[in-house]
């Protein structure tokens, strides 16, 4: 899986939103002033090169399909952030997003809850 770009993530994470869509529902889903449509094209033309997209052609105009699963990229990614910079300690990443004041000891409590619940399955 290739890693995308900041813009291909984001029209990304409005296709994962929409489902089955075409060009013009992505633009829409932009805050203003909202990109044009050919640069969301061009992006979504990516996606597609790159496997993230199949594109169905409707007259003279295509639907987007997305083809990975969002959980999928995010565990792909995600664990390769862990590896590359919390030299593969998922605790490390939690050490640091806590000394950062950018989780919380609510937040860890939570976090903890739904281990031990996982565990009880």
């Amino acid at each position: 899986m290739e890693k995308l770009t900041i813009q291909e993530e984001e029209v990304m994470l409005y296709i994962w939103s929409i489902g089955d869509c075409f060009v013009k529902e992505i633009v829409s889903k932009f805050p203003d002033p909202k990109p044009p449509y050919t640069t969301v094209a061009s992006i979504v033309n990516n996606l597609k090169r790159k496997g993230y997209v199949a594109a169905q052609r409707f007259g003279n105009t295509y639907q987007y399909t997305p083809l990975i699963k969002q959980s999928e990229y995010k565990r792909t990614f995600m664990g390769g952030v862990v590896q590359n910079y919390f030299a593969n300690s998922y605790k490390e990443m939690v050490s640091f997003f806590a000394k950062e004041q950018k989780i919380s000891a609510d937040d860890l409590k939570d976090i903890i809850n739904l281990i031990e619940k996982g565990k009880e399955k």
